[in-house]
């Protein structure tokens, strides 16, 4: 399948990708075409464990299509200011045991080549539009809801928050009157969207999602946080086109919700029936595979500094 589209001069060059996320790490290997040729999930243990559990998929994968560059769409949060010294390292994070742990220089040192790294929603967000669900859109928002929350924004030619990125997960929210008893799980601010509306905050008061029936209850409290955020967005950075992606929306019936959600919420307020919640909020083109085509895209860049990213 062709995702990247490069020039007929790079038909030799093999690019790798990696969508770090906080349950698995993607790994991947695309050709000049835009073809993944091979891709692998690493479980999320320890970092020495998950890294070299990526670095022997490359390294195996190089003895025949050496890389030419690698790019990392990674959680966060995360340095990804080119003049930091810090840069590609994972800063204070929930996640026990990976603050501190610079993901690009050791990736470089193991594999030997040029590694462009991100935040893991900006690569999803880069990779929706060029080839997904925000194509022909100026100003577009990814919200990744799993794990963790987390938003990537494009508007005005390029990335919200450059040379940082957003941490959009750690914003206020109003508490639904139905979800007043639960403090949150997030060990920063508890009750923050993250806090509220990930994955295992959905777990920590009603069990696992996947277990709930699309009538249980929670279903409609996950939803109208969600809908805030995406007003948020909508009102703050007038965006085209809000992507909600991550293992909590593959259960098929929340965009719905959300949407319904959103639309309360903004009660007709601007006057402008062209964006209802329907038209605005979509789920990824590209689905599963959004984060790793944008890091595979990131490693293409890394080798042609005339392009930007976006």
């Amino acid at each position: 399948m062709l995702f990247l589209g490069v020039q007929m001069s790079l038909k030799k060059q093999f690019f790798g990708g990696v969508d770090a996320g906080g349950t698995t790490f993607k790994c991947g290997v695309s050709d000049a075409s835009g073809a993944i040729l091979k891709k692998q999930r690493v479980p999320v243990t320890t970092p020495e464990e998950t890294l070299q559990g990526c670095f022997d998929f490359f390294q195996a994968t190089a003895a025949i299509n050496p890389l030419s560059a690698l790019g990392i769409a990674s959680f966060g949060p995360l340095d990804i200011n080119p003049n930091s010294a810090a840069f590609g390292t994972i800063l204070k994070t929930p996640k026990p045991n990976w603050a501190g742990l610079n993901l690009r220089t050791r990736f470089e040192r193991s594999l030997n080549v040029p590694v462009a790294i991100d935040s893991d929603v900006n690569g999803a967000l880069l990779a929706e539009m060029r080839f997904g669900a925000a194509q022909h859109s100026k100003a577009a928002a990814y919200i990744t809801v799993g794990t963790g929350i987390g938003a990537g924004i494009f508007q005005n030619g390029g990335f919200v928050g450059r040379p940082s990125h957003p941490e959009f997960g750690h914003i206020p929210i109003n508490r639904n009157a139905e979800d007043h008893d639960f403090d949150g799980i997030c060990p920063f601010h508890g009750d923050c969207l993250e806090g509220m509306a990930s994955a295992p905050a959905m777990s920590a008061r009603w069990g696992d999602p996947e277990t709930l029936s699309p009538k249980h209850p929670g279903w409609p409290i996950i939803a109208d946080y969600l809908a805030q955020a995406c007003r948020v967005l909508s009102l703050t950075m007038r965006l085209e086109k809000i992507i909600l992606g991550g293992g909590l929306m593959l259960a098929p019936h929340l965009l719905g919700l959300v949407r319904d959600a959103y639309d309360e919420q903004m009660s007709g307020y601007l006057g402008d029936p062209s964006k209802p919640g329907g038209q605005l909020i979509s789920s990824p083109d590209l689905g599963d595979d959004a984060g790793l085509i944008g890091a595979l895209l990131m490693a293409q860049n890394a080798t042609r500094p005339d392009r930007q990213a976006g």
